[in-house]
């Protein structure tokens, strides 16, 4: 009788259980799913709603102006800010980046101490300030430009430094790996990556500047 008291209730129960893994397990399929569909709807989004929504291009005057004194592409410029703060010119992160280009003061000290930006012109203390930000940040792609051998390196400079660029670069360890299978860092794996969808959109969707 004690068999069959706990056998009663015991399979309905069992029944639940994999009723409920059956369908825990359907959740990963239905968010690939959505993730699809909404990756379909923006790639099939008329050019001027992509513009708008997803790669709009703020302060295109300053924006042109930085990268004709620098000689960094508007669309690079552009793929960096919506990266690092997707045209917020007061983001900062925890670690205490500024402004639209996610510049560190000490760096624009540094930049400033080079004589790559006129400080009395745009002071280095001013980086909320969007014009300041952007010529600093343009002044630094264009310092990793000249100073490194690949777009993919002066953009994961950008975000690692130009010394874990030089440690990749001369590792014994990666001579035949490609330079995105270099990179120790995650997120500058996964920033590089963004970097250059951004900027590969910019470059679509802007094919005669962004002032036109």
């Amino acid at each position: 009788m004690k068999t069959n008291f706990f056998n009663r209730f015991a399979q309905p129960l069992h029944r639940k259980k994999l009723r409920f893994w059956r369908w825990f397990r359907t959740i990963p399929i239905v968010v690939v799913s959505i993730l699809c569909v909404i990756s379909v709807f923006f790639a099939s989004m008329p050019e001027q709603l992509q513009r708008t929504f997803l790669y709009p291009v703020k302060y295109p005057e300053i924006i042109t102006q930085a990268a004709s004194k620098y000689g960094v592409e508007e669309t690079l410029i552009c793929a960096i800010i919506k990266t690092e703060s997707n045209w917020d010119e007061n983001a900062k992160s925890s670690a205490g980046a500024e402004g639209l280009m996610q510049m560190m003061p000490a760096t624009a000290q540094e930049i400033a101490q080079r004589g790559l930006v006129y400080a009395s012109r745009y002071s280095p203390t001013n980086l909320f300030d969007a014009r300041t930000n952007i010529m600093y940040g343009t002044a630094y792609l264009s310092y990793l430009q000249k100073n490194l051998s690949s777009l993919k390196e002066t953009i994961a400079a950008y975000n690692a430094g130009p010394n874990a660029i030089d440690a990749w670069s001369t590792s014994s360890s990666s001579a035949k790996k490609t330079f995105e299978e270099k990179i120790d860092y995650p997120e500058t794996k996964a920033y590089l990556k963004k970097v250059m969808d951004a900027y590969s959109h910019y470059n679509q969707l802007y094919p005669d500047g962004i002032n036109g």
